[in-house]
């Protein structure tokens, strides 16, 4: 790897550890609050893993198209308007990296506490998850090896760990959990359902991060060649874990004992191992969401850069270090996911969050259809896949999540609303002092 440029494997790194993380071991308590068919919960994966693909597959066209770090900040601002792409880098800067950072510091937290001391208080809890923010701006704030070669040994370390607890418990667990995974009697009510649709903005929050790797457009190795595979690939492998991932939990845990509670991971690995053993997994799956901090921490502040790149009122955002890294974004996104740990309920920022990116990636994979019809004789050194079928998949399925979010949890999706208004009103705030 260059010493200015991230390689293939780095940037593949960047989205699997993004996209594993907070939700694939806290989500599936929430999840059979209101589910409790085996079916229903790994086809509500499966949909999930299929709604990534599909909007990665239409990242792809929109990166090697526009090649430039950014990410949803870049893609909007070509397609609509300058002011689309600022409230969608606002979006990012204030949740779509910043809550998620702060949810899987906190996951970290907690499941590195209840595995080695058992009951503490939330304020040791959230000193742990701070603690951690402040490791992994540091690192990241060098340069590009010392920040890619992190996030690289923590996402290897990812995978052999999930791949073991996976093969363990289906080995170790004489008797498994009382549940079917073929369709029965009722599911079709169940995945008709507004719990349903409620339960893929905790699915889709756990899948957020596949397009992550058009955050660091501008410092891939070959963009436009390597970013569409970066993403295809990197979605695909974390689909097939996380369908097993969830397999294994429901295989080895009583439901009744997940039902509303954030540490699945950990609670599984006690029912399959037993208290010792499963506390060290407990553990190894706690220093598993060190790549997901990492990951955030690398690729959101590139967003909170090029920001400051576009608007010289807000150009101190888009500083550098002499290695080419923006340490001022990094902090800065680290100082929100501290505010973020410090004054904000779990559960509420999963929704929040969940809803907010989701409505991010829905103009993002609708633009794609306004970008061919706009700019028809462009060059598209990748087209998507299976186009329109692909884009079309995606905004089905998310729209249907909005839907039916906004309507069963008014309160965070017109929070989430809020914050679009609120990045309007900064935004033609910003462009007129720009221009004076």
């Amino acid at each position: 790897m260059s010493s200015g440029r991230f390689s293939f494997i780095t940037v593949t790194a960047v989205i699997v550890a993004n996209m594993i993380g907070t939700g694939v071991f806290t989500s599936l308590g929430f999840q059979l609050v209101d589910i409790r068919s085996g079916f229903a919960l790994l086809l509500l994966w499966g949909v999930g893993g299929l709604a990534a693909l599909c909007g990665a597959i239409s990242y792809a066209e929109l990166g090697a198209t526009f090649p430039r770090s950014g990410g949803e900040y870049n893609f909007l601002s070509r397609i609509y308007h300058p002011a689309a792409g600022f409230v969608s880098g606002w979006i990012s800067a204030a949740v779509g990296f910043a809550a998620p950072t702060a949810l899987a510091a906190m996951t970290f937290a907690a499941y590195l506490t209840s595995s080695l001391f058992g009951e503490v208080s939330t304020t040791i809890e959230k000193s742990f998850a701070v603690l951690l923010l402040f490791v992994l701006a540091a690192i990241h704030g060098t340069n590009h090896r010392n920040s890619g070669g992190t996030q690289v040994i923590f996402t290897v370390l990812k995978v052999i760990v999930i791949l073991v607890f996976i093969f363990a418990t289906l080995i170790v667990v004489g008797s498994p959990q009382p549940i079917t995974f073929t369709p029965i009697e009722g599911d079709l009510e169940v995945i008709t359902s507004g719990s349903f649709a409620v339960a893929l903005i905790y699915v889709s929050f756990a899948y957020s991060g596949w397009n992550a790797a058009t955050y660091l457009s501008s410092e891939i190795e070959d963009t436009q060649k390597t970013l569409p595979w970066v993403l295809i690939i990197g979605t695909s492998i974390v689909t097939l874990l996380y369908l097993a991932l969830n397999f294994s939990f429901l295989y080895a845990a009583p439901i009744e004992d997940m039902v509303g509670e954030v540490e699945v991971g950990a609670i599984a690995a006690r029912a399959a191992f037993g208290e010792v053993a499963g506390g060290a997994f407990g553990a190894a799956l706690a220093l598993l969401l060190i790549s997901t901090v990492s990951a955030m921490t690398m690729a959101g502040p590139r967003v909170i850069q090029v920001i400051g790149e576009d608007f010289p009122r807000l150009k101190f955002l888009g500083k550098q270090n002499s290695s080419g890294i923006p340490t001022t974004a990094i902090y800065l996104q680290t100082s929100i996911a501290i505010l973020f740990i410090l004054s904000s309920t779990f559960e509420s920022i999963l929704v929040f969050a969940g809803f907010t990116m989701a409505l991010n990636t829905f103009a993002t994979v609708l633009g794609l259809f306004v970008t061919r019809w706009k700019n028809p004789d462009i060059e598209r050194p990748y087209k998507a896949f299976l186009y329109p079928v692909s884009p079309i998949i995606f905004l089905l399925l998310t729209g249907w999540t909005l839907s039916f979010t906004l309507i069963m949890r008014p309160v965070e999706g017109l929070f989430s609303l809020g914050v679009i208004a609120s990045g309007l009103v900064f935004y033609f705030l910003t462009s007129q002092k720009s221009v004076s």
